[in-house]
């Protein structure tokens, strides 16, 4: 293939955004995505994510390293298998994370990505349907929209977590990120936008970036320190294709490291281990590795949820009103109101996420999610800032292997300990009259276990990934041994090569983690033409 301009590789939330930029730009951009085409009704239509999370057909599905702190519990992380990556899979809740945590990156390292310069990108990408103000946006790429999923004990929720001593927040994107609100889901319509969709497939102006499906990098050309161009496999022939003006990569927190190791760069020892070349010894690619945790907490109600929706007849109309009007059940976002609030008041910012769901799941006898067949509602309890770091490490030279992840979810007993005290305000919230009087039972972790001791083995037990991973190639000062990218993305010590992913993040912002991936691919494009423009 001929040269073109710059090449970014990976095609998920940020490297779409990183791409749609790049182009509109006027650039000569080639995607390359190692997945497929994210044009899937089980994309496109919300309620039906449970449908492509964890099938090979569309889902990485990485097996995680057993985790001694859920006792020995191997888990499985997702990641988006086509174009779009997360954002064309995940549950689509859209929310940016606390100030502090922007601020908090900045005292990292992170110069020029605390909230006030983040923000104007926030605003930027967004096609908010609450309208634009100091906090938000519209006419951006990403639709950021009200859920369509409603449900009258939602409401109910909200008022109890405001009789529970819990503000009320008008929008906790905007001014007061603490407090509880409705969650706004990153939709158009009633139907899932992807950063795929916003970016790509609806991108306006610029010239077209060439869009590579199905092909895998196998490495990153450096000659004499530069980042020139890359080997990837398609069709099942290897093939090179060159950039004039460099490569960035947005492969994910779990792939972008092992693409940089794979590429020469990453922990010497541990690339010699493998046999690989050393191009740039960096100790800090695959470390510093994060997600959220959490728990739920379930009940069962005498109102009608989606779970009611989902049966019988009552499922066939909510069949026939998304084909006519984009609304109901199948619009479901994975959660449907949230707060985020400080379970010890001399924290700096929110420790936990509650988010409220109108519909509850089982497990099958194959350990697979299931509907509950009866109305029932689910609290999860996240924590925001887990204590442990794992890593990401190669498992072979071989390109085609998956990354080793090793993490803990738990990292230590303060960790177990916040969550149970998030167990214990959802247990407040739904004690209040203006929705316990709809509550039947509590099915997990069950009214017996009150007893602190027992609480913490049920966190222990029962608690899991959020699927929220980032920091393994973070950001960071050019003294920082832990460093991978500087505060422009470039790759320290390469030429030519920027990180663009949520691999980038210092510590976790508060909430779901999309948004904040999406915002660092539409910066991160700035931050490439900046380079661009002053060679």
């Amino acid at each position: 293939m001929e040269d073109t301009d710059i090449i970014v590789v990976g095609g998920g939330s940020a490297g779409s955004a990183m791409t749609g930029r790049l182009a509109e730009a006027g650039l000569s951009v080639t995607l390359i995505e190692a997945g497929g085409t994210d044009r899937h009704m089980r994309s496109r239509v919300p309620a039906l994510t449970s449908a492509i999370v964890q099938n090979p057909a569309y889902d990485w599905c990485h097996q995680v390293e057993p985790d001694p702190s859920l006792g020995g519990r191997a888990d499985i992380w997702p990641a988006g298998k086509m174009l779009g990556g997360g954002s064309a899979l995940n549950g689509m809740m859209f929310i940016r994370g606390h100030r502090w945590d922007y601020d908090e990156w900045a005292r990292q390292g992170a110069a020029g990505w605390d909230y006030d310069s983040v923000l104007p990108y926030f605003r930027r990408m967004e096609d908010n349907e609450r309208g634009a103000d100091t906090w938000r946006g519209t006419g951006g790429p990403i639709a950021v929209s009200e859920g369509r999923a409603r449900y009258p004990i939602t409401d109910q929720w909200i008022a109890a977590a405001q009789a529970a001593g819990i503000p009320r927040s008008t929008d906790l994107n905007g001014e007061h990120a603490e407090g509880v609100d409705y969650v706004q889901v990153s939709q158009r319509r009633g139907e899932r936008c992807s950063a795929a969709r916003g970016y790509l497939h609806e991108r306006r102006g610029g010239k077209a970036p060439i869009i590579l499906l199905e092909a895998q990098l196998l490495r990153i050309l450096i000659e004499d320190g530069r980042a020139v161009g890359i080997v990837y496999w398609q069709d099942g022939v290897e093939k090179t294709l060159r950039a004039r003006h460099g490569v960035v990569l947005s492969a994910g927190s779990m792939n972008t490291p092992r693409l940089l190791m794979l590429s020469g760069i990453g922990p010497a020892d541990h690339l010699r281990a493998h046999g690989i070349a050393v191009v740039r010894d960096l100790p800090g690619v695959g470390a510093n590795l994060q997600d959220h945790v959490g728990t739920h907490v379930v009940n069962e109600v005498d109102v009608r949820t989606l779970n009611s929706d989902a049966q019988g007849l009552s499922g066939a109309w909510q069949v026939l009103r998304y084909a006519l009007a984009r609304r109901g059940a199948l619009t479901t976002a994975i959660g449907h109101a949230q707060a985020f609030v400080k379970s010890r008041p001399d924290l700096p910012a929110p420790n936990l996420q509650i988010s409220f769901a109108a519909f509850a799941f089982d497990f099958d006898e194959q350990g697979r999610l299931m509907l509950r067949k009866t109305p029932s509602v689910s609290t999860l309890v996240g924590l925001m800032r887990p204590s442990h770091r794992g890593r990401i490490s190669l498992r072979s030279a071989d390109p085609f292997a998956p990354p080793k992840i090793e993490h803990r979810q738990l990292g230590s007993e303060d960790d177990i300990d916040q969550i149970v005290e998030g167990i214990g305000i959802a247990r407040a919230i739904l004690n209040e009259t203006a929705i316990a009087t709809h509550i039947k039972a509590e099915l997990r972790p069950g009214a017996a276990l009150t007893d602190p001791e027992q609480l913490r083995g049920y966190v222990r037990m029962a608690s899991i990934p959020l699927y929220h991973p980032v920091g393994t190639a973070k950001i960071g000062r050019a003294d920082d041994p832990q460093a991978v990218v500087d505060a422009d993305l470039a790759v320290i010590g390469v030429d030519g090569l920027w990180v663009a992913d949520a691999s980038i993040m210092p510590t976790l912002p508060a909430g779901n983690t999309n948004a904040t991936a999406i915002m660092i691919g539409d910066k991160g494009a700035d931050h490439v033409l900046k380079k661009l423009r002053r060679n």
